[in-house]
């Protein structure tokens, strides 16, 4: 971990919203990345989330509904998939496996789901098992509600912690100003579980009246990304701002991420959202862009296959069609480069049990990321 110093990147956002960039805030791109990448899974359109199994296949959703899965060179869908609601940002979302998975086989979804009442949908979590190339044993732990036929900021992202616990992000729904400071809502929140479904007693809202108690987290705008520090075991997010102002932050217990109080973005039309940045209550982000990369997918390197960039994080970039290299000190972002410009819009980056770092690129499929001899 390097402890190169540059200036934080920000622009200065006034209620007049003239906004003026610093000259540093750019992300470097280097004359030489030390990676290149080879195509390992071709043919797929928008590969959201990744998953490795045990036997070396490799999971991986597609956002209009699929499951696919990767072994030896061949796709193969697999079948059993709970119905989707493929509208907008929402569809198949992300995957992940129980961190007992050779003993309990339990694989977890996250989706846009139209159960529950009213039209359109919501986010949802599952979990089931895999039987050759079927889905059996489909429980669904959780449901957002209520059902909209709105089709921005489904989320979602999971990742358990080192005690077992089950976390997901689910975003506001495009409901910013009734959502996200709403405890009594769902939307705009990180949620945690126990890997059964079941709410922790030591949640931070429950008993509280009224309250979602499956709630951590609130004031969030659409977390897209998600990862577990391989030090501290702290959980880190990153999340979308609007125009302007995506986030990286560190999920507290019951803290409130300030959405939509508080933020260095604008509307996309270039109307203020609100002349303030910071509020007592309210937590800062250890990182934020502008302007906005679109983040989506993130994970630390520890691999050492990757030595130059041990410690590091990296994040995907939609808008920018690159793979951000962000330098860490502590929760501190010191250096930023560009990797893999061009590629075309990267949706996910995980570092797989083979210590390979790999990429998903909509409209391509999964690069798997070569250290250069």
């Amino acid at each position: 971990m390097r402890n190169s110093i540059v200036i934080a990147c920000f622009f200065v956002v006034m209620s007049s919203v003239s906004c003026a960039q610093d000259p540093e805030n750019r992300a470097e791109t280097p004359e030489n990345t030390r990676v290149s990448p080879e195509l390992v899974v071709d043919g797929l359109q928008i590969p959201w989330g990744m998953a490795f199994l045990p036997d070396g296949s490799m999971l991986i959703t597609e956002k209009s509904g699929s499951l696919i899965r990767f072994q030896n060179g061949t796709k193969t869908e697999v079948s059993g998939v709970p119905p989707v609601y493929n509208r907008g940002q929402g569809g198949l979302l992300d995957i992940e496996l129980h961190p007992n998975y050779a003993e309990n086989g339990w694989i977890y979804l996250s989706y846009a789901s139209e159960e529950g009442e009213g039209k359109g949908g919501n986010t949802a979590i599952a979990r089931a098992k895999l039987q050759g190339n079927s889905l059996t044993d489909l429980q669904v732990l959780y449901k957002a509600g209520p059902n909209t036929t709105k089709g921005q900021h489904f989320g979602s992202r999971i990742e358990f912690d080192t005690n077992g616990y089950l976390y997901f992000t689910i975003g506001e729904r495009g409901e910013r100003d009734i959502n996200p400071q709403d405890i009594t809502r769902d939307g705009g929140k990180v949620y945690r579980l126990h890997d059964d479904g079941r709410v922790p007693a030591d949640n931070p809202f429950v008993g509280r009246e009224g309250a979602v108690e499956a709630l951590y987290t609130y004031g969030n705008r659409n977390p897209q990304g998600m990862a577990l520090h391989p030090q501290t075991g702290q959980l880190w997010i990153h999340e979308h701002g609007p125009r302007g102002g995506d986030e990286i932050n560190v999920v507290q217990k019951g803290a409130n991420y300030g959405w939509p109080v508080i933020t260095y973005g604008i509307n996309y039309s270039g109307t203020p959202i609100t002349d303030q940045t910071a509020q007592d209550g309210m937590q800062q982000p250890i990182h934020y862009w502008v302007p906005s990369i679109a983040p989506s997918g993130m994970a630390f390197v520890t691999s050492g296959k990757y030595p130059f960039w041990e410690g590091d994080l990296l994040v995907g970039s939609l808008s920018f069609q690159y793979l951000e290299l962000l330098e860490l000190n502590g929760t501190q972002v010191t250096r930023r480069e560009k990797l893999l410009e061009g590629i075309g819009r990267v949706r996910n980056v995980r570092q797989a049990p083979d210590g390979y770092i790999y990429v998903a690129v909509e409209g391509k499929g999964i690069y798997r990321l070569l250290p250069e001899e």
